[in-house]
């Protein structure tokens, strides 16, 4: 099965496992910012708390919205608890101004990545191929009706290849991302149940999705809920229904994912997962991703 997409860049057909490889080299290189020390060491700078990752995280994925309350960043997010977000936003820009965050978030993907990829693969054709192939991709993106995808759209690229890369990857997995709140909606799942359901389907343990600051009330509320639709069985694990109906979710959000690939065409789409390979060993080796992830990568 392929998916057919038409762009502004033209149309095209791309394979969806090859959407979903895609993703998943990518999705490690965006990531990375939110675990390196050295995104820490900028926040602190800032004036955030780092004892936790959270105060920083809200910061660094929000700033692009600009200085919006925790009500617009609640409805982007979709799986954090609103009272979670509400803890750190709009506090967050009380802090420092999302201009200066931005400005702090790429000096911590710069000195990321210089100490994990080192000078000779930064300055290396492939990588600014790699950044290159990626941009155009992100380009084609398809932004209306993506907030987030729509917002880091709207900012100026870097000319650092490493710095593109990483924007263009960031990009890409928000406008996945947003895409994939369309296909959990069409599921007729809400926030919390959109967690519960993907537990349910051994995608993480649900200790693992204990940061997005749901209760355990508001968590067997919506295995209630999910149970009431025949989706889940009463020890929380999925029935076939449930099975089949997150399936379809990750099959649409594939599908929704697909343009800016088909747009970029299926030879160039392959050099670039040949070039990022180097890249993601290095961020995956590092260490500093966690092992299981709320992102089902891997499992689903």
């Amino acid at each position: 099965m392929t998916v057919e997409t038409t762009t502004g860049s033209g149309a095209g057909t791309v394979e969806p496992g090859r959407v979903r490889q895609m993703w998943h080299l990518l999705e490690p290189l965006h990531a990375l910012h939110y675990y390196a020390p050295e995104a820490f060491e900028e926040a602190a700078a800032l004036g955030y708390d780092v004892t936790e990752r959270w105060p920083s995280y809200f910061a660094w994925r929000a700033a692009a919205l600009g200085p919006v309350g925790a009500e617009r960043v609640a409805s982007a997010f979709y799986s954090f608890s609103p009272d979670k977000v509400a803890r750190h936003v709009p506090a967050a820009w009380e802090i420092a101004a999302p201009a200066d965050v931005l400005a702090a978030r790429l000096r911590a993907v710069d000195r990321a990545y210089r100490a994990l990829l080192g000078p000779e693969v930064l300055t290396s054709p492939a990588l600014a191929e790699a950044a290159a192939l990626a941009r155009r991709a992100a380009e084609a993106a398809d932004t209306a009706g993506r907030p987030l995808a729509a917002a880091h759209a709207a900012l100026p690229w870097s000319h650092v290849p490493h710095l593109a890369l990483w924007q263009a990857a960031t990009l890409l997995r928000e406008h996945r991302g947003d895409g994939h709140l369309v296909a959990l909606m069409a599921a007729g799942l809400d926030p919390v149940e959109s967690l519960v359901s993907f537990a349910a389907v051994g995608a993480a343990a649900e200790e693992t999705f204990a940061g997005r600051g749901w209760s355990e009330e508001q968590w067997r509320a919506a295995r209630d809920r999910l149970a009431t639709r025949g989706l889940v069985h009463p020890d929380g694990t999925a029935t076939d229904a449930g099975r089949a109906l997150r399936a379809e979710v990750e099959r649409r959000t594939d599908e929704l994912a697909a343009a800016p690939w088909a747009a970029l065409g299926p030879e160039a789409t392959g050099r670039l997962a040949d070039l990022l390979g180097g890249p993601w060993l290095a961020v995956i080796g590092s260490g500093l991703l966690p092992a299981e992830n709320t992102l089902g990568i891997g499992k689903v």
